[in-house]
This record gives structure tokens, C-alpha cells and sequence, in this order.
């Protein structure tokens, strides 16, 4: 269990175990069957009241992991509870019960958001190790910017093709590993192609990547434009095109908020491939320079 039980959790957890399991006998019992120990078990004696044992087990319990996993595993278990045999023996059943039931009832909804979290967490590490043993060997393969643009001048020779196109795509991704970039491949979101996305300064990019001959125009541009404006207001766009963009699409690109950014072959081959200057800092200084100005393309040549 990577997260820490909130107190209100464990308080809910103790509260419907004081009241679920009445006698000690089922409480040793319901203990011993969670992996509490026996030398805390030994200090259940007979003249003390169970309360009182649970307010001293408790934060004993608290303190470690371990104890932290047994609350949780009792919590699961009193969720589970939908009778309650020890309070069936009471002469004040019909108090103790609807007591016993709506303490359970709480944390039963404490328990399904606590599994939910812990869900959550688990996804979340599975998918950061895929990418991390994807990152690893992508690393292992493209250890140098003339790997990549030996690679890149091979792509170029498919220039308009659908095959080229998507290697580009891919040579984008395996650019931004090169610099350890948070990257994602190409995806469909909303029944939306997406070919790609980097997250640099905080800022996530949505990626067009186009290999065709002629200069990119304004329809390529709106299409564009509506993948980024469906998404979050920190998304941005980066629409990188070898052939370059006409005068139509820079003005298309530079909108209020200037929300997507233009790289050309210039950008790629006179900068980045060279090491004049890393990915991050082009994309820095174009989107400086749209938020200075409101364009979206900045010559590599102005650098």
C-alpha cells in the first residue's frame, strides 16, 4: 500500500469494529484472523474493556505499514459484514444493531474509495514502468543527434508518402526520448488523430506532424486548431512540417492565446540536429516569442 490511511479512515474503521463485534472472544478471533500479533493479543486481558484495547492496539498500528495494511484489511472485511451474530445475543439487539449497520454502512463507502486510490496508484506505476523500460530502449538504440538525423534524411526520401508520414511521426517521438522529454506516441482521442504529445516547462504539446512537399496551408492548420482547443487550457499545440507553412497558415496559427507553435525544417536540421540548441529550447523560444509578439512562427534564422 503506497498511500497512508487518512485518520478519518482508520477512526471509521475502529468506531465499526467496536460495534460489529461485541464479545472478545470473536474480537481475539477477528484479530488473529487479520495477522495481529499474539504478544498484542496477550494484552487482551479479561478486566479490560475491549475499547480500551483497541484505543491502545490502534496507534500501535498506525505507525507501520504493516499495521496500516491490517487496518485496511479489517476495514474491508467489516464492509463486507451484513450480519451481526455477537449483537443477536444482546439483550439491546434492536439498538446495537442499526448502530452496528450504519457504522458499517460508513465505512463500506470509505473502503470503496480507498480501493478505488489504491486502483488508481497501481495503473498509474504500471503504466510510468512500460514507459520507463520504453524509454530505456529507445535510449539503448539513439544514443546521438546524427543517429536521429541519419534516420530523419532516410524518412525524407519518402516525402509524401503515407509510410513516410508515419515514420515522421515516430522519428518526432523518438526525438523527444532523445532529450528525456515526458512524450507519447501517436494515439486517437475523441475519434481524433493525435500524433503525439511532449510536456515541456509544465506545458503539454499536442503534436501534427507532417512530411509532404509542399509548404503547410490554413485547412491543415483549422484541423489542427480544433484538436487543441477541444482540450485543457494548458495544452498547446506544436505543429512541425519539413516543407514549412505559407503565409495563410502563420496567420491561421496565430490566434488569441497563440495556441499552437510552427516548426520547419529549419528549426529541425539547422538547430536541433546540429546541437546549436535542444528541442525544449526551440519550443521555449518560439513560445516566447508568440506570447511576445502573438505569432506563431519565428524563423530559425532569428534566433
Amino acid at each position: 500500500m503506497n498511500k497512508k490511511l487518512s485518520p478519518a479512515f482508520v477512526e471509521l474503521t475502529q468506531d465499526a469494529l467496536l460495534k460489529a463485534i461485541w464479545f472478545k472472544s470473536s474480537l481475539r478471533m477477528f484479530l488473529t484472523q487479520h495477522k495481529i500479533s499474539d504478544s498484542a493479543l496477550a494484552q487482551l486481558h479479561n478486566d479490560q474493556t475491549k475499547r480500551d484495547f483497541i484505543v491502545w492496539l490502534w496507534p500501535k498500528l498506525v505507525k507501520t505499514e504493516k499495521g496500516q495494511n491490517a487496518i485496511l484489511a479489517m476495514a474491508r472485511s467489516l464492509a463486507e459484514m451484513k450480519h451481526f451474530p455477537d449483537l443477536e445475543r444482546k439483550e439491546d439487539t434492536k439498538q446495537r444493531i442499526p448502530e452496528a449497520v450504519e457504522a458499517v454502512n460508513r465505512l463500506r463507502k470509505a473502503v470503496a474509495e480507498v480501493n478505488g486510490t489504491i486502483r488508481e496508484t497501481k495503473a498509474s506505476e504500471a503504466r510510468r514502468k512500460a514507459v520507463m523500460v520504453e524509454v530505456s530502449k529507445r535510449l539503448a538504440t539513439q544514443q546521438s543527434l546524427e543517429k536521429l538525423q541519419t534516420a530523419l534524411t532516410g524518412i525524407t526520401g519518402k516525402i509524401g508518402t503515407q509510410e513516410g508520414g508515419y515514420e515522421f511521426e515516430k522519428w518526432i517521438y523518438d526525438l523527444a526520448i532523445y532529450y528525456e522529454l515526458d512524450a507519447r506516441p501517436g494515439y486517437k482521442a475523441a475519434g481524433r488523430q493525435i500524433d503525439g504529445a511532449i510536456t515541456i516547462e509544465g506545458t503539454t504539446f499536442l503534436i501534427e506532424a507532417k512530411l509532404v512537399q509542399e509548404p503547410i496551408g490554413s485547412p491543415d492548420i483549422d484541423i489542427f486548431m480544433a484538436k487543441i482547443e477541444s482540450k485543457a487550457d494548458n495544452t498547446m499545440g506544436l505543429f512541425i512540417a519539413l516543407s514549412g507553412f505559407n503565409e495563410g497558415a502563420k496567420r491561421a496559427a496565430s490566434k488569441q492565446r497563440t495556441p499552437m507553435l510552427l516548426l520547419d525544417s529549419g528549426h529541425i536540421f539547422h538547430l536541433v540536429l546540429r546541437g546549436v540548441m535542444t528541442l525544449p529550447q526551440v519550443v521555449s523560444r518560439v513560445k516566447r516569442h508568440a506570447h511576445q509578439t502573438g505569432s506563431s512562427y519565428l524563423n530559425a534564422s532569428e534566433f
